[in-house]
């Protein structure tokens, strides 16, 4: 059975400027399952990042409804925003001491995320000393810290390298999976979308809206990597290109 997390109703965001209003994004309206991924893609400048922003309290929409039926939001930035000064530890406790909520219980959780997601050595380590996919993966753990309901990720793989892009992807969509975390993800790659989500979400070019949406059922799926490799991927691949707005 279903249950909505989240459900967005007629949602509309224009901007103002001294010549003239920009719609960027025109009624658009979707559902959140609990404990589903969803990829949001589109072409490039669609307004694929102001809607998640208007989700997650970062934007005001213009018009519209937004139902969340949890009580926190957790977002991971592109570019992982740790600051060097800061140990990987520290880093990752910055939300909890931001809010006022950091106890010991707490700390222990965070190291223990730290230490069952391949970080344990490098606890005490600053950002500086370790890998681009490595970095990720604290950024991750640092948004899971504070206990989100929803997990919102804007193109979170898009400053790594093909290899680590896919390596970085697996980590990430375990660490999900695992702490059964309800995740939207904005990505420009048809590939990537359909190898780590349940659901794909085709915007037009801008204003947007949803073209289509897909539901991904892939035999054996396991990881994204792995998920690449699956009989029905390229299936889904052909059929979401057919309808994405492609722009030159």
């Amino acid at each position: 059975m279903n249950n909505p997390i989240l459900t967005i109703k007629n949602l509309s965001k224009t901007y103002y400027t001294k010549e003239k209003e920009i719609l960027a994004i025109n009624d658009l309206s979707l559902t959140i399952n609990e404990n589903s991924i969803t990829a949001i893609v589109g072409p490039s400048g669609c307004g694929k990042s102001t809607l998640l922003n208007i989700i997650g309290n970062l934007e005001e929409k213009t018009s519209g409804k937004i139902i969340f039926n949890k009580n926190k939001i957790g977002y991971m930035f592109q570019n992982d925003c740790l600051f060097p000064w800061l140990t990987i530890l520290d880093n990752c406790l910055l939300g909890l001491k931001i809010e006022k909520k950091l106890t010991k219980e707490k700390k222990e959780y965070v190291i223990n995320l730290l230490t069952n997601y391949g970080l344990k050595d490098f606890i005490y380590s600053y950002p500086n000393n370790l890998s681009g996919g490595m970095r990720q993966r604290v950024a991750l753990i640092r948004t899971l810290a504070t206990s989100p309901d929803l997990l919102l990720l804007d193109e979170p793989f898009s400053a790594l390298d093909f290899e680590t892009r896919q390596l970085v992807s697996d980590d990430v969509y375990k660490i999900i999976k695992k702490e059964h975390k309800t995740t939207i993800i904005i990505t420009h790659d048809i590939e990537e979308a359909i190898a780590i989500a349940d659901t794909v979400i085709v915007l037009s070019s801008r204003p947007a809206k949803i073209k289509k949406i897909f539901n991904i059922q892939l035999t054996d799926a396991k990881t994204p990597t792995h998920n690449r490799t699956c009989k029905e991927f390229n299936d889904y691949y052909k059929k979401i290109w057919q309808v994405f707005d492609h722009e030159i």
